[in-house]
């Protein structure tokens, strides 16, 4: 398995945080990644999604885990590579605001793991702090 973790930390609050991350259909709006979500239901576990790339690929995905002030959880599978994918979106309270954490997991042949994960992971150190400032401009 593959796996690489990232953090920052953001003067919001958990509940203000997640207040962002709990409107997929907005994610567009602060993540250079996302073109549009697709959502087959709520931000809940079990609801089946579509993320469209600025490319235009489109990768199917549900949510397997969502706790409000928490955060959440995705997985994706890439089925031509053999790999699944699972992101863990979490949040701790700090004395100053949020620590976020984001943790990519890559499963499936090794190499084929790597590279799906490294690609899906590019840049999340750019989206939590994309995240965190969207929180604080709310927050302050």
């Amino acid at each position: 398995m593959w796996t690489k973790e990232f953090a920052g930390e953001c003067s919001a609050t958990p509940a203000e945080v997640f207040g962002i991350l709990a409107e997929p259909t907005k994610w567009a709006e602060w993540n250079e990644g996302v073109r549009n979500v697709e959502m087959d239901g709520p931000f809940a576990a079990d609801t089946a999604a579509v993320m469209e790339l600025p490319d235009g690929t489109r990768l199917p995905f549900h949510f397997t885990w969502v706790e409000a002030d928490k955060g959440y959880e995705d997985l994706t599978e890439v089925a031509d590579a053999g790999v699944s994918v699972r992101v863990r979106h979490e949040l701790f309270p700090t004395a100053t605001g949020t620590r976020i954490v984001y943790r990519c997991e890559a499963e499936g042949p090794e190499e084929a793991a790597a590279e799906v994960g490294g690609f899906a992971s590019a840049d999340f150190a750019d989206v939590i702090s994309a995240l965190g400032a969207r929180a604080e401009g709310l927050h302050g």
